[in-house]
């Protein structure tokens, strides 16, 4: 099975003993990981030489090791996984030597073939000869071929293919980008792509931290200006190695702009009403994004045999999604905190969405021991390739111990709804919303003798205003602030109406 995705070629030179029986085995090996077996030779010939001894029982195979992560460390993160596949085949074999294979490609400019038929002998006017050129650059005189290479190798490769015919011109080109002013060798493409995210990464650090401490206290302000300078140096340097010789200033102007714009959006001088970020918010985005960000590096590059140990955790996060959907947890623990029932809040579909989105991005928390997972994969980590064991119960423990703290999150944000809905009930003052729940102020009076009126909790007080969380089915659920438990009465057998305030007491005589 070949495998057709991959980021890295490493060659590997890989020594098996054994005899034939096992080099048969070993060449199945590697063609079930899709690694390609290019030479073989007896030990002591082929590329390698002398520097083997002579072993008729040896034979050295010359593979190509194709593999998911960074250029840097792909040598010796090839190496592990031949040695740890050679280990589970129980075949003796030795990974002598191992180098990436460097296949970048360049960005050659490109350019259209114009025909000549526009062309007349003689010397023409100017304006007729500025008409024809921009003509030529708007596309009218194209011939529908294209080419890539440098100017002049651009040039033949357009006249390549064209007869000869010594009453016509031969044709010409016209660039269509760019990099045709560049000299060569050209800029390589996956190079010039780390560079633009290492540009990017830079100054996000930098606003990030400009961000920080312009909210941080003066003890900490000194470590988040050098941190914010260090980011901005960082996206200088990667911008000066965009562009060519020569050129050097685009590149450090790009760097600027790209670090001026992140910072005004984190001080808040693009937002409308003047909102930074806060730390709080910049700090969880950027452990959101690095999480996606490690998950994603993760599931690229799973085998099936990684299943059992890493997708507990996405099962885990997706069956609390379901769960989410069907009831919101923080409207429970809110409920929990008045002593209420979760049925006795009457909840939008779009609010439990947003509570939902809510307690996923807590929950995403749960998700940083994968998401380290991956960028350890990415980055060709011993303890992370393939093969090697994993320590499940150390595993099991973290996920624990990332799940109870965003419970641990999810109780505190629901616990401070209710600590403020108690606080301003006490005061009388208009309690405020949480993720839909927007209790009011209300007069209560029953249209039924109160020794007749059933219902739960104290005994009703026509004269004192309640919280209203609205009417569940037919009861009307109710909070009393003086005795701070919930009353609920049969809602057809009293009479609602809004009252002003919490601090006035209710009129008890008829409209």
């Amino acid at each position: 099975m070949t495998q057709t995705r991959y980021d890295q070629r490493v060659r590997v030179f890989v020594e098996i003993h054994g005899g034939a029986h096992d080099w048969q085995e070993a060449e199945t090996c590697f063609d079930r990981h899709g690694w390609p077996v290019r030479e073989a030779h007896p030990a002591g010939q082929g590329p390698l030489g002398p520097a083997l001894e002579h072993d008729p029982d040896s034979r050295v195979y010359e593979i190509e090791v194709r593999l998911f992560g960074v250029a840097k460390g792909s040598d010796r993160g090839a190496a592990d996984r031949v040695r740890k596949v050679l280990r589970s085949a129980r075949l003796e074999g030795y990974v002598r030597r191992a180098e990436p294979l460097a296949r970048d490609r360049q960005l050659y400019p490109h350019w259209r073939i114009v025909g000549a038929a526009h062309r007349r002998p003689g010397r023409q006017p100017a304006w007729r000869r500025r008409f024809v050129r921009v003509a030529m650059r708007l596309g009218r005189h194209d011939a529908g071929g294209f080419v890539s290479g440098a100017p002049r190798q651009a040039l033949r490769l357009a006249r390549a293919a064209a007869p000869p015919d010594a009453g016509r011109p031969a044709p010409a080109v016209r660039p269509l980008d760019g990099r045709w002013r560049e000299s060569a060798p050209y800029k390589r493409e996956e190079q010039l792509q780390r560079r633009v995210h290492r540009l990017v990464l830079w100054a996000l650090l930098s606003a990030g931290a400009l961000t920080l401490a312009s909210a941080a206290r003066a003890v900490t302000w000194w470590f988040w200006i050098p941190v914010a300078l260090l980011g901005a140096y960082g996206a200088v340097r990667t911008g000066r190695e965009l562009s060519g010789e020569g050129r050097r200033f685009e590149g450090v102007v790009l760097a600027l702009l790209c670090v001026l714009m992140f910072a005004a959006l984190g001080t808040g001088l693009l937002d409308r009403d003047g909102r930074a970020w806060t730390p709080r918010r910049t700090v969880m985005t950027a452990v959101v994004v690095a999480v996606i960000a490690g998950l994603w590096l993760l599931v690229r590059q799973w085998t099936w045999g990684e299943w059992v140990a890493w997708a507990v955790p996405l099962v885990v996060t997706l069956a609390v999604s379901a769960f989410v959907a069907a009831g919101s947890v923080l409207h429970a623990l809110y409920a929990e905190g008045l002593s209420l029932a979760p049925d006795d809040l009457d909840i939008p579909p779009v609010w439990q969405a947003l509570a939902a989105v809510k307690l996923l991005v807590m929950l995403s928390l749960v998700m940083i021991v994968p998401a380290w997972w991956g960028f350890a994969k990415h980055r060709h980590h011993s303890y992370a390739t393939p093969g090697d064991g994993t320590n499940i119960i150390l595993n099991v423990g973290l996920f624990l111990a990332m799940f109870a703290g965003a419970g641990i999150q999810a109780w505190e944000s629901a616990d401070a709804a209710v600590d403020r809905t108690t606080a301003a009930a006490v005061r009388g003052d208009d309690p405020p919303s949480y993720f839909g729940v927007a209790p009011e102020w209300t007069c209560v009076r029953p249209v039924v003798p109160a020794d007749d009126l059933p219902g739960e909790g104290p005994r009703l007080q026509p004269d004192t205003p309640y919280l209203s969380f609205g009417v569940s089915g037919e009861t009307a659920v109710l909070w009393d602030p003086a005795t701070r438990e919930p009353v609920k009465l049969p809602a057809n057998q009293v009479w609602l109406r809004p009252a002003g305030s919490g601090k006035a007491p209710c009129a008890t005589g008829r409209d």
